[in-house]
């Protein structure tokens, strides 16, 4: 019998390409919702290693775990480093104005 993957699986994997988790990223950054962006935030570092992006981010394991729970609120700093670590980067680039 085949063996699936589970969606946390392929989502793993997926996410170790910085190209797909750029565009992860950027879906939830869309919606505008900062609870969304810590759990993508806390899958991008998962599908990372969380030892690992905790080292590189200067937080002890157990302090990433915190900063990216539901009561989190990472600083910028955090925040930057994880990029980093996952191999992405912050842009920016001009709100679409609707004029009537």
């Amino acid at each position: 019998m085949r063996k699936y993957r589970t969606h946390g699986e392929y989502l793993d994997k997926a996410l170790k390409d910085p190209k797909e988790a750029a565009l992860y990223l950027n879906a939830a950054v869309e919606e505008n919702d900062p609870a969304l962006l810590l759990v993508v935030l806390a899958q991008l570092v998962k599908a990372r290693g969380v030892s690992k992006t905790a080292k590189e981010v200067s937080l002890s394991r157990a302090g990433l775990y915190k900063t990216l729970s539901k009561r989190g609120n990472p600083e910028l700093k955090t925040f930057m480093g994880i990029l980093k670590a996952t191999g992405l980067e912050m842009s920016f680039k001009p709100a679409q104005i609707h004029h009537r």
